[in-house]
């Protein structure tokens, strides 16, 4: 009996409302003590964005979707017609911040759907969760036990990074906030990063296309933790101590929530910046290197999710540090003009590429997924047919 194949036939994603650019973040995310942030401009510089989008509403700058509801028009987006999603017998969704601790982000999405009855999964992590949400659909297609799955990332960050979350912080900490007008860096330096949008892919057992892109065989996908050596560098929903230990929120009295902002994301930027390549790129390539006998000869297109430009050539250097050289002109990356979508930045930059209409049959894609919040990663080969 001939070995089953897993295959994404089809790709779709969804960005909320217009783009926003740089100059119009804080006219929709508010400014913190109603002074502009001094911190945006230097971070904005190093990190190239130039746009991003927002579930919120420009003008009351209230949310007008929630995570569920893109993420599930961004699986619709995968089919003809709503009669086909009956075909779906597995739903996977991975998210950073669901809308609700419970029930699961998956069966949310499932029920915005109103398709029938199915296997419903959620995965949760940082940027990983969306890729965690592949791995179980890639896995159960290869096993045998689905022939068609769908897998997703989305994320709604900007629902934290409103100034109206950090208002009881900037009252209790008045003191400071009269020589420091912006929330805490490891704050802030989000504010400026973060994008809202959903992707999802249709993984079959059957290499038959279900539009006009490409159809892509899913070669392998691996993923590494190092959770094991370091402390925590990218959360939400706690406080981290000189130790490098977390208080989780449900460890605080509910008005030390409101006064530390407990429940937005947060980023040890020093450890972020000492860690992040060395670790989830060079370690984790290596490996990867060995055990597929990987070359980079027979790369045709690199897609590295990079939260911020100024990664771009540290990721660069290190891959020839390593004699491991992907020409220039092989990088693939949509982060200025969609912005870092997290767990739906690998969807989402994926479709881009597939409808530019550039991916030939035979293109071998390598994707590179490293997440902050306790170092992990994750390496994604597909093959175009």
């Amino acid at each position: 009996m001939s070995e089953i194949e897993a295959y994404i036939t089809n790709t779709a994603i969804c960005l909320p409302n217009q783009p926003v650019d740089n100059d119009n973040i804080e006219s929709v995310l508010g400014m913190v003590g109603d002074k502009p942030s001094r911190a945006k401009r230097i971070i904005l510089e190093r990190n190239g964005i130039e746009q991003r989008y927002y579930v919120l509403d420009p003008e009351t700058g209230e949310p007008q979707y929630t995570n569920a509801q893109i993420t599930a028009e961004a699986v619709r987006g995968l089919f003809l017609n709503e009669k086909n999603m009956d075909e779906i017998e597995c739903l996977v969704s991975g998210t950073t911040m669901p809308d609700q601790i419970a029930p699961n982000h998956a069966v949310m999405v499932h029920g915005e759907l109103k398709m029938p009855a199915c296997e419903v999964i959620a995965t949760s992590g940082i940027c990983l969760s969306g890729m965690t949400a592949l791995k179980y659909a890639y896995m159960a297609v290869k096993s045998g036990e689905h022939e068609h799955v769908v897998s997703t990332g989305s994320e709604t960050a900007s629902l934290m990074l409103r100034a109206s979350n950090f208002k009881e912080e900037s009252k209790h900490n008045v003191v400071q906030l009269k020589k420091k007008p912006e929330i805490a860096f490891e704050k802030d330096f989000l504010r400026w990063l973060l994008s809202d949008g959903a992707g999802a892919f249709l993984i079959e057992s059957s290499p038959e296309p279900r539009s006009d892109q490409p159809v892509l065989k899913i070669n392998w996908l691996e993923m590494f933790s190092y959770a094991h050596e370091y402390e925590t560098c990218m959360y939400a929903g706690a406080e981290k101590n000189s130790s490098g230990n977390l208080k989780g929120w449900n460890a605080h009295e509910a008005q030390e929530l409101l006064d530390n902002s407990v429940l937005t994301l947060k980023q040890d930027v020093k450890l972020l910046n000492e860690n992040i390549v060395p670790v989830t790129l060079t370690r984790s390539l290596k490996k990867i290197i060995k055990k597929h006998q990987l070359r980079a000869d027979k790369i045709d297109y690199f897609l590295p999710h990079i939260s911020s430009m100024y990664f771009y050539e540290k990721v660069a250097t290190a891959l020839d540090d390593m004699d491991f050289h992907i020409p220039q002109e092989k990088w693939f990356t949509n982060l200025k003009t969609k912005g870092n979508t997290g767990s739906a930045s690998i969807y989402i930059m994926l479709d881009e590429l597939l409808k530019s209409g550039n991916i030939k049959s035979g293109d071998n894609i390598l994707c590179f997924i490293p997440e902050s919040g306790r170092f992990s990663s994750a390496f994604l080969m597909l093959t175009a047919l």
